[in-house]
């Protein structure tokens, strides 16, 4: 059984850039591995074991990525009176405000202000109208956030 991606549309052209630019670093992996190779003895080769690790490491986030676009659903965004994948919320805890785009564990990037759905703070949140409260655990213990709006 395939696994779906669920992105947004912002996502998936992000993780098309990144493809372009990896898929682009292949020329020059191959030639830092020619020139270690050039350097003789292989068993103790440090810049051609970095090389060819590099290479792993590239050719394995391009299977990834390759895989998520072949089995990516696209998100619209959400524009109902509930939070749902795709939603842009607005919260507050005290005088203190922070706007989330709850989206896929793909995209999740909490220092952008991207939360999956599958977080605490996703999960919570799903499903919830302006002026609910939500109740969070986090590791410093728990925080009440009103929903400001929906976006």
């Amino acid at each position: 059984m395939k696994k779906i991606y669920q992105i947004t549309e912002d996502g998936k052209k992000e993780l098309e850039a990144e493809l372009t630019v990896l898929k682009g670093r292949r020329g020059e992996i191959a030639d830092k591995i020619a020139e270690a190779r050039d350097y003789g003895d292989l068993s103790e080769n440090a810049e051609y074991d970095a090389a060819r690790e590099d290479q792993g490491l590239v050719e394995s986030r391009i299977a990834e990525i390759e895989d998520i676009l072949l089995n990516a659903e696209i998100i619209k965004a959400g524009k109902g009176s509930k939070v749902a994948l795709g939603s842009k919320v607005e919260l507050k805890t005290g005088k203190k405000t922070v706007t989330y785009a709850v989206v896929g564990p793909v995209e999740a990037d909490p220092l952008e202000g991207k939360i999956s759905n599958e977080s605490p703070i996703g999960e919570a949140l799903m499903g919830k109208k302006v002026n609910d409260t939500v109740t969070i655990t986090t590791p410093k213990g728990e925080i009440t956030y009103e929903i400001v709006s929906i976006k």
